[in-house]
């Protein structure tokens, strides 16, 4: 029986997964739409101490409860950060990691870091107006440094993402991520939603570029998708990409080839 582990992005939490999570089951699998501290149900959990370390342990005890021997640990956006953290502390487990619509963090980075500039730019200014000093308030839908493209989302989607988007802990955006390196070694899928601007086309012109971080897309074990659909499918193409998590699970995609 395959098992995922569902993990969402920034200000969202594992009520953005229950179509997909839907999907999955369907199959027969054993699905974990993950919950972090500060997001959903548990946002009233989070503190001052909360930061990606707290969501790494998080996803740890995720795994340490899930009863499929191995798992398929699903990372969007932020998620990716915690997904890398726990999958590099628990990589028994772990069967393959994909990245929906995110990027490539490594040992010693942050959110920050790794954003691009105009984005972490936007985020710091709006640290620097915190009013509690430790989380940002989600921002209207049409701040699209923060959410992305909304593309495909329907009316009820969108007011599900506007009404149940919960503050983001601060922390979890400036803590580095910590890493021994079991976590990269481990078998990946990259999903990338076209109308957010990412394809398979535009990753091949950046790994032929000699980009030394998109050379780890040149392991066999990779395997990577497109999805014609804005930053969020699990809302607005949930039956696609359960369909893509299901075939990556299986280890299909397009791989790349050395230039």
């Amino acid at each position: 029986m395959t098992g995922y582990v569902l993990v969402p992005g920034g200000y969202t939490g594992g009520w953005i997964w229950r179509d997909v999570a839907a999907r999955l089951r369907a199959t027969g699998a054993e699905v974990h739409p993950a919950t972090l501290t500060g997001y959903g149900d548990r946002r009233h959990l989070a503190g001052p101490a909360t930061e990606l370390a707290t969501h790494v342990e998080d996803l740890v005890q995720v795994i340490d409860h899930a009863d499929a021997p191995r798992l398929v640990l699903v990372g969007h956006c932020y998620g990716i950060f915690p997904v890398l953290g726990a999958a590099d502390r628990r990589p028994g487990r772990v069967e393959r990691i994909v990245y929906v619509d995110t990027g490539m963090p490594e040992d010693g980075e942050s959110v920050l870091d790794v954003a691009p500039a105009e984005q972490a730019d936007h985020v710091t200014a709006r640290m620097a107006h915190s009013e509690d000093g430790h989380t940002l308030p989600p921002p209207p839908l049409d701040d699209v440094a923060t959410w992305g493209s909304l593309a495909g989302i329907d009316e009820a989607g969108l007011e599900r993402l506007a009404r149940l988007a919960a503050p983001q802990p601060i922390g979890t955006l400036t803590q580095p991520l910590s890493l021994t390196g079991k976590a990269l070694a481990l078998p990946a899928s990259g999903v990338f939603c076209t109308a957010n601007g990412m394809s398979i086309g535009l990753v091949e012109a950046v790994v032929a570029s000699g980009d030394r971080r998109a050379q780890r897309l040149l392991d066999p074990r990779v395997t990577l998708f497109d999805l014609p659909t804005g930053h969020w499918p699990m809302l607005s193409a949930p039956a696609e990409l359960a369909d893509v998590l299901e075939r990556a699970a299986a280890g299909e995609g397009h791989r790349l080839s050395r230039p």
